[in-house]
């Protein structure tokens, strides 16, 4: 009885790696073992920065908000402070959109924080 080499099965296991490795540098994209390790690792690498993604999100917008803040002379947690002492639930993915796009807007916001805290 012939061995069975598996030939179609391992082929197209190896291609459908190869594929995901198109456009990786050197023999990542043409050695299947070299290749099969980097998809591996970026899988993880996609994995783990889903979750990354959502943190340096909230870090860029807390760093604009405190940016105009401190233009409208409080700091970044006197002024989230203020805001929650006043009742208003903003989230700071909207304040950060409004400290760029609507600087007005953000100095009314920025003086009622002010108000409240000082109450």
């Amino acid at each position: 009885m012939p061995r069975v080499k598996g030939g179609t099965v391992t082929r197209k296991r190896r291609n459908r790696v190869l594929k995901l490795a198109k456009g990786y540098f050197g023999s990542k994209h043409r050695l299947y073992k070299v290749a099969n390790q980097q998809v591996m690792k970026s899988f993880n690498y996609a994995y783990r920065d889903r979750r990354q993604k959502k943190r340096d999100f909230r870090k860029l917008w807390i760093t604009r908000i405190n940016a105009a803040a401190r233009m409208n002379g409080l700091s970044y947690s006197t002024m989230m402070h203020g805001l929650k002492l006043a009742g208003i639930e903003v989230n700071r993915k909207m304040l950060a959109d409004l400290a760029v796009t609507d600087a007005q807007a953000f100095a009314q916001l920025a003086e009622t924080a002010k108000k409240s805290v000082a109450k």
